[in-house]
């Protein structure tokens, strides 16, 4: 008897982003609300981050609400009936249920069900990973329209007392829907992690010591300035790598769209790049905060916001954090 040769499938060329959503937490807390269990000032973190204030949800919200919230914005700006949505993928560090995943709760409460859906973990980098996945997967004929959503609410796990990292965080999510492209609006994604270093940014404990009664609830902490001179110089080289494979030079970009980690890190990456000034640079971190894998929609939707004719033009964006890993490409701006 002949074996049977299995069908695989096959989908479009070319992907790229129909529309971006955004939701930020409610409450706008400024740096003099932080300062005093850190025993620093509203200036010291001005200099070190930029940040004047970040967005928290209140304690009724949970990463899954501000997916949801995002998620619908995008569906619905996005010209794409949510039933035709086939695929749902969130990127996040901070659901506090480990199952069931957000991505499937969000799947049912924007009208996708029943959707494939899941959740993963690339931290910063996750919605960059995010993007990658859902491209290839559409173009791949496993999907046919994509939601992608980078969801946090850090807050969640943020210790008031710790320098190093706590008051950079913030609350928010940003969501794309993804779908076929006559050209291509997503370029190659040059991504990676090097494990070597996974103790400079993460969690410093884990559920079980928590539940044994061997530590406080887990929360976020990073070794500052390892994690600095590896996004300062490593990840400037790997911004390069994908504007190299993406067939483009700084220059033809209308944007720049990094994680928003810390603004000098940002001002350092549009130096190494040599960006000129035609481009536009996200900078939402002054006001939102870091939201790890949300921070890169985040910031396009409101790069958008202000900046409408930046509309159809190209934008590196890339992510980097805990892990580490990193995932950086070029898209075609809704």
């Amino acid at each position: 008897m002949t074996q049977p040769v299995l069908v695989q499938s096959h989908g479009p060329a070319a992907t790229r982003i129909y529309a971006l959503g955004a939701a930020r937490g409610a409450n706008a807390v400024p740096n003099d609300d932080l300062v005093g269990p850190i025993d620093s000032s509203d200036e010291w973190i001005r200099q070190r981050t930029g940040i004047i204030t970040r967005a928290r949800a209140g304690a009724d919200v949970l990463a899954v609400d501000l997916a949801t919230e995002a998620a619908e914005e995008a569906v619905a700006k996005s010209g794409v009936a949510p039933a035709d949505i086939d695929l749902v993928i969130v990127a996040t560090i901070s659901n506090v249920q480990q199952t069931p995943s957000i991505a499937a709760v969000v799947a049912d409460r924007v009208g996708a069900n029943p959707a494939a859906a899941y959740d993963q973990n690339a931290a910063c980098a996750g919605y960059a990973y995010a993007v990658a996945q859902a491209d290839a997967l559409i173009r791949a004929g496993a999907a046919h329209y994509a939601l992608v959503i980078g969801a946090e609410k850090l807050s969640d796990v943020v210790d008031p007392t710790d320098r190093s990292i706590s008051f950079l965080l913030g609350d928010g999510a940003g969501a794309a829907v993804i779908g076929p492209s006559e050209t291509p609006g997503i370029s190659a994604t040059v991504w990676g992690s090097d494990g070597s270093k996974a103790g400079a940014v993460g969690m410093n404990r884990t559920l079980v010591d928590f539940r044994d009664g061997a530590g406080e609830w887990p929360t976020l902490r990073q070794e500052g300035q390892t994690v600095f001179r590896w996004a300062v110089w490593d990840m400037a080289k790997v911004a390069k790598q994908a504007l190299e494979t993406a067939g483009v030079e700084a220059s033809d970009l209308a944007a720049f769209i990094p994680h928003q980690a810390n603004m000098r890190i940002i001002d350092e990456f549009a130096k190494q790049l040599g960006l000129p000034e035609s481009v536009v640079i996200a900078r939402d971190i002054a006001t939102t905060g870091n939201t790890s894998a949300a921070s890169i929609p985040l910031a396009a939707h409101r790069l958008l916001e202000e900046h409408p004719e930046l509309s159809g033009g190209l934008a590196l964006q890339i992510g980097f954090g805990a892990g580490l890993v990193f995932g950086a490409q070029v898209v075609v701006l809704p």
